[in-house]
């Protein structure tokens, strides 16, 4: 018990801590619209394409995440403007830019003179690694994203469900979706850190799903979405380090077996009555 209470002196879990509980705030609001508009491999596409920025900034010697950013910005703008404009799919859209995104990157770090960076953060996230200024940004983006929600929760919800329907109450149909392509960039960036690109698309659909197993209604599925991404990631931390393996895996094997549980409950439950 006592070895126990010692890790949460440790900086390095304070920080852990810290980071998947903005990070669960985060991804509630921004995955929960991603579900509600059944555009769940939009976070997938955009973090793919985010790796063409993660090569280009280093065959540039500039930060990474930075070319994250601008990378991830740009395809999130480009699906919703092919996808509204282009007269594509959306999901076409999606697969078009995610494999782009995904070649950049390959032929950039391949063309990088010297040595071949290591990947595997970006990969598969480096939790136990996030500093004071990579926290200090992600309460940042969560305070802007919170902001936004706050003052313009309707229109979002109406955009999100029935945006033709929006546009004849004269809602700004195409500047809300702009805002949230960005904002869903900068939240499946910074997830990043935590989860990798492998990994990100869970923490912004299966905490979502869990909440969708209990309402339907877009502000609990929110608040939801807290509640399960908040519990499962410590308790995949504490696993992780139980077990001594990467934090990020655990957190999205506890949020899968957390969405599986439940869902078998959903499903016993009414045949006892």
């Amino acid at each position: 018990m006592e070895n126990f209470l010692d890790l949460f002196n440790h900086q390095f879990f304070q920080h852990a801590l810290l980071a998947s509980l903005l990070t669960s705030l985060l991804a509630a609001m921004i995955g929960t619209y991603i579900v509600s508009r059944k555009i769940v491999f939009i976070s997938g596409g955009i973090t793919h394409a985010s790796f063409g920025g993660i090569g280009l900034a280093y065959f540039l010697g500039l930060n990474p995440f930075l070319g994250a950013v601008v990378f991830a910005v740009t395809t999130s703008l480009g699906i919703e403007w092919i996808s509204t404009r282009g007269k594509i799919r959306e999901d076409s859209a999606i697969a078009i830019l995610w494999s782009l995104g995904m070649a950049l990157g390959i032929i950039f770090v391949f063309l990088t003179p010297g040595y071949t960076p290591n990947l595997m953060s970006f990969l598969f996230g480096s939790i136990l690694s996030v500093g004071a200024i990579d926290l200090w940004i992600l309460a940042g983006v969560l305070l802007l994203t919170t902001t936004f929600f706050i003052l313009f929760f309707r229109p979002i919800v109406y955009t999100a469900f029935d945006p033709e329907f929006s546009k004849t109450r004269g809602l700004p149909v195409r500047w809300i979706r702009n805002i949230m392509a960005v904002l869903i960039a900068l939240a499946i960036v910074l997830s990043i850190r935590i989860m990798g690109i492998i990994l990100v698309l869970s923490l912004f659909t299966i905490p979502q799903n869990t909440a969708l197993l209990f309402s339907n209604d877009f502000k609990r599925i929110i608040m939801g979405s807290v509640l399960w991404g908040i519990t499962g990631s410590l308790i995949g931390l504490l696993t992780a380090y139980w077990l001594n393996i990467p934090g990020g895996a655990a957190i999205i094997f506890v949020l899968t077996i957390q969405f599986l549980l439940l869902k078998a409950w959903s499903i016993i439950k009414p045949s006892k009555k």
